[in-house]
């Protein structure tokens, strides 16, 4: 019976691989490319040296630590080709760059993190349509996040329209 039932099984496997018909056992492949990659340009202008109006501000924090304000609306619209500006206020402390021990890093889109060291604006161009986000954080001496109270680490949600 053993035998029976290796013959027929061997008898179906090679009856199923040698049609004459060049479509049997075809595989469609279909080639999907990938979505769109946003390369984004980064330009350095010089920042207003204002420190934040900390009458101004809502929410907890302590005015003699240092305090990171992102100068950016949440929400904000803009036109595709139009510049986004990292424009942030610092109070209470100084940027690598400008001597002191401190860094401002972004990230957008949970893309890979970039660095500030210096008291200067940076320009981002070349943004793809779409909702995206950026998040800004003041770093100290130690690498870690500076909190203080709701500011130091902040995230805006900005749109580019076509």
């Amino acid at each position: 019976m053993k035998l029976i039932l290796a013959v027929l099984t061997a008898v179906f496997l090679l009856a199923g691989c040698s049609a004459d018909n060049d479509n049997d056992h075809t595989t469609a492949t279909t080639i999907v490319p990938p979505p769109p990659q946003q390369t984004l340009r980064a330009a350095s202008r010089p920042a207003s040296q204002t420190p934040p109006k900390i009458e101004d501000l809502s929410g907890k924090f302590d005015p003699a630590k240092p305090l990171l304000v992102f100068n950016l609306p949440n929400g904000k619209t803009f036109r595709q080709g139009e510049e986004v500006a990292i424009d942030f206020s610092l109070a209470n402390a100084k940027l690598k760059g400008d001597g002191g021990e401190y860094r401002v890093r972004y990230i957008v889109d949970d893309e890979e993190m970039k660095w500030i060291d210096a008291s200067e604006q940076v320009v981002l161009s070349n943004w793809l349509p779409g909702k995206h986000t950026i998040r800004i954080e003041l770093v100290g001496p130690d690498g870690w996040p500076y909190r203080n109270g709701d500011y130091n680490v902040e995230t805006r949600e900005i749109t580019i329209e076509q």
